[in-house]
């Protein structure tokens, strides 16, 4: 096989590298415009995970590299004026950028490979017509990606902080975050050794921060850094360099740039690296899955003898890889864009927050790899909650004046299940089962404050004495049979309701029986839906009345908690949206206006609502569509209703335009309730939830312990498993009364045995093992 490599970085040598040792008889040409000796930037870290796909590929390789590795285990954090807080047992090793490519070249060299330096690549078209296989390889402004960009379909998402790549002749014997308090704003260190003479330091901030330094964009020539911004960093930065030299390589100001395509294949050309994907820095290197990407397409390579199926089998292994680091990075660059708003924070949690912030490592890896560490942020949270020593989901929580027992709640979920509207002994068995189950707080359904306001003919209500009768019924239950509490959500259906049950086809028209819809403009959710009438004033007067009286009527119930429903492109939602909401009255056009109507509803409703019970709004902090309510939009509806009196504010995302495009992914949701915790939930006193995609009580202790959220509201595990929190409790060793299992119960809080291996480890075999302890290696490069 004959193979072009277009670009010699280390993902191009490797794979090079690779694919001759694997089939020496193939024939492979690398291209290289720069230099063998020119590289951009200093250092690289690998994880352990691609040290040890690399030591397996090819140990010569790997040998080489451990003589130059730099090994250290801990993370440092320094905030201005608090003592360093240290992390142990992350386990990195890192290793100067240029020895590595020369490491690579000379593999290349001894096994055959042709390497053309300081020369360009034929045009990419040709080199597909004179090779079986074509490799673009070469960075982020890829030419070979440029040349095919109608099927790779590439996408570049540029970022709103600055950053410049700098050396410096300080060794660092830990990775260290510098966390500066200027007076142009906060500022970043990444910094981490890469050898005994040198180590990587990043200095990184918002654009905003950028701009009030001084700091300009400037013309320089390729390779040219730009020395009058380096010498203004060295005097930021004296205190932490400390009289060491700072050095330049093409160090210049840099937007980083997320590189995502939909296909990384086109005929018999691929890409790799870069070229296909890019990853935020703070997560890790592009060497890193620049060396996975060369491992995976060897191999494809090496079991499949025609080139299409090796590719496709590359793609299908890579691409899911490669698209969950760069959601995690994504939610790593996204927390140092949003560094500001944890300034507040003590260094405990703030160390916490930024080491968990990719939402890849947790409270429960922590606990794995410093159980010190974790066990000194478990005791800085108790105090803070008030509580005694336990995990930090089951500390109390006070909401306005309803005291909770822990912090998990059952969130709102809709099981159309009722008769006329009203909820069955479905209703009992599941909010009771939950109740149950351990939670502080079970919420129900959508409760609809009119026949037209229901979703669906099986959605329950609060507009008739039947159906107050019943929902007292399960109220009873929860406050009798439990120690739960329980809370009602009111809401409007608007221009999404007359539609099916969901499992007979979710949002679609009923084939008969349709009720007349309404919104805030005569715009269908979908092609297919009804067309709603715009409402009157008359007519909103009316709906407001309908929620006054439903909230009445849940007060009489015996409900603990109120929610407003204003998310979800529901009636209240859909006034709020500039999607669905194209008036031209005082109710239309700006923020302010579209929140006037469900501002209005909300003063109605806590009128009416009892004032010592609590009140929270449900808002949907993203419309995942171009032109709709974003984070910084979230923030300000999130103010409007805490202005207004809300308790808390539930934090749910999207469903307002059925054209939405949602980030899904674990926790994909909790980046907007921890803006709205950080910026609104502290100033006012308000609660922020967290929902969506929560699936692990480590996620939830994760979310809480870093100041995410203070209360995480699970769905869709309840349904899975409705004594879910009980469960949790155990796995923790947790038997405190923030999870005590009901007396009929109790006899199955012990997990039952499962196999010959639950029994006890032999004694001598407990004394070898030894008690846990942190892994606290630090960089000496005298040890080198």
């Amino acid at each position: 096989m004959r193979i072009a490599v277009v670009g010699g970085g280390p993902g191009g040598l490797y794979f090079s590298a690779l694919v001759k040792q694997l089939g020496p008889r193939h024939e492979v040409t690398v291209w290289e415009r720069n230099a063998p000796d020119d590289t951009f930037g200093f250092g690289v870290v690998l994880s352990d995970e691609t040290l040890g796909g690399i030591e397996h590929a090819d140990p010569a390789v790997f040998a080489e590299m451990q003589r130059h590795f730099a090994r250290w285990d801990d993370i440092d954090v320094h905030l201005p004026g608090a003592p360093v807080t240290t992390s142990g047992g992350h386990g990195f090793a890192a290793m100067s950028r240029k020895k590595l490519l020369q490491i690579l070249q000379e593999r290349c060299r001894r096994l055959g490979v042709e390497l053309r330096f300081r020369e360009q690549a034929p045009e990419v078209g040709e080199l597909s017509r004179s090779y079986d296989l074509v490799l673009g390889c070469d960075g982020v402004n890829s030419t070979v990606r440029a040349t095919y960009a109608d099927t790779f379909r590439p996408s570049v998402d540029h970022r709103r902080c600055r950053y410049m790549w700098l050396g410096t002749d300080l060794v660092f014997d830990a990775f260290t975050f510098h966390i500066l308090q200027t007076p142009y704003g906060i500022m970043q260190i990444h910094g981490y050794p890469y050898d005994r003479t040198g180590s990587t330091f990043i200095i990184e901030m918002a654009d905003r921060v950028w701009q009030r330094a001084g700091f300009t964009d400037v013309s320089l020539k390729p390779g040219e850094s730009d020395l009058a911004s380096i010498e203004t960093v060295r005097q930021l930065c004296a205190d932490i360099l400390d009289g060491h030299r700072v050095f330049a390589n093409n160090s210049k100001w840099l937007s980083f740039a997320t590189v995502r395509n939909e296909t990384w294949r086109h005929g018999n050309v691929v890409l790799l690296g870069d070229a296909a994907h890019t990853a935020h820095f703070s997560i890790g290197s592009g060497t890193k899955l620049a060396m996975e990407d060369a491992l995976a397409l060897a191999a494809c390579l090496h079991e499949n003898t025609d080139v299409q199926t090796a590719l496709a089998a590359y793609e299908a292994e890579r691409k899911p890889v490669v698209e969950s680091t760069q959601r995690a990075a994504q939610a790593s660059l996204e927390w140092f864009e949003n560094i500001g708003q944890y300034a507040h924070q003590d260094r405990e949690q703030f160390a916490f927050n930024i080491l968990t912030r990719s939402r890849r490592v947790t409270y429960e890896n922590l606990a794995m790899r410093d159980p010190e560490f974790v066990a000194g942020l478990d005791e800085w949270f108790a105090r803070q909650a008030g509580g005694d020593l336990r995990p930090p989901m089951f500390q109390p929580f006070r909401l306005g004046r309803l005291e909770l027992k822990n912090r998990v709640i059952v969130s709102a979920m809709d099981m159309y299940s009722a008769e006329n509207g009203v909820p069955t002994d479905f209703h009992l068995v599941h909010l009771g089962s939950k109740a149950l189950g351990g939670a502080a707080l079970v919420m129900t359904e959508m409760v609809c404050v009119s026949p037209d306001g229901r979703i669906t003919p099986g959605c329950t209500g609060l507009y008739a004495p039947e159906q107050e009768n019943a929902w007292r019924r399960v109220v009873d239950f929860v406050h009798t049979s439990t120690d739960a509490r329980i809370g009602v959500q009111l809401g409007h259906s608007g221009r999404k309701g007359s539609t099916r049950l969901m499992w007979e086809g979710i949002d679609q028209p009923l084939p008969d029986g349709n009720w007349d819809i309404c919104g805030p403009s005569p715009l269908p959710y979908a092609p297919f839906s009804q067309r709603p009438r715009e409402l009157t004033p008359a007519e909103m007067a009316q709906i407001t009345a309908d929620f006054e009286a439903s909230a009445l009527a849940a007060a009489r119930a015996g409900f603990d908690l109120l929610e407003l429903h204003c998310a979800h492109g529901y009636l209240l939602s859909s006034f709020i949206s500039p999607l669905s909401n194209h008036r031209t009255d005082e109710y239309g056009g700006s923020l302010d206006a579209r929140l006037r109507y469900p501002l209005e509803v909300f003063d109605a409703v806590r009128a009416a609502w009892p004032a010592e019970r609590p009140m929270t709004v449900r808002i949907s902090a993203t419309d995942w569509h171009d032109g709709g309510i974003d984070a910084d939009d979230a923030v300000e509806i999130a103010r409007a209703f805490a202005e207004h009196g809300a308790d808390g504010i539930d934090v749910s995302t999207g469903q307002v335009v059925s054209t939405e495009k949602p980030a899904f992914g674990r926790s994909y949701q909790t980046p907007y309730a921890d803006r709205i915790r950080n910026e609104i939930g502290r100033k006012y006193g308000v609660a922020v939830i967290a929902v969506g995609a929560i699936s692990s009580y480590d996620d939830v202790n994760s979310l809480l312990l870093a100041g995410r959220a203070d209360l995480c509201a699970l769905g869709r595990t309840h349904l899975y498993d409705p004594q879910w929190t009980l469960h949790a409790a155990v796995e923790q060793d947790y038997t405190g009364p923030a999870a005590a299992w009901p007396v009929q119960f109790a006899a199955g809080r012990r997990k039952p045995p499962s196999g010959r291996t639950d029994g006890p480890k032999p004694r001598l075999a407990l004394v070898r093992d030894g008690a846990p302890a942190t892994r606290h290696r630090r960089w000496r490069p005298k040890e080198g």
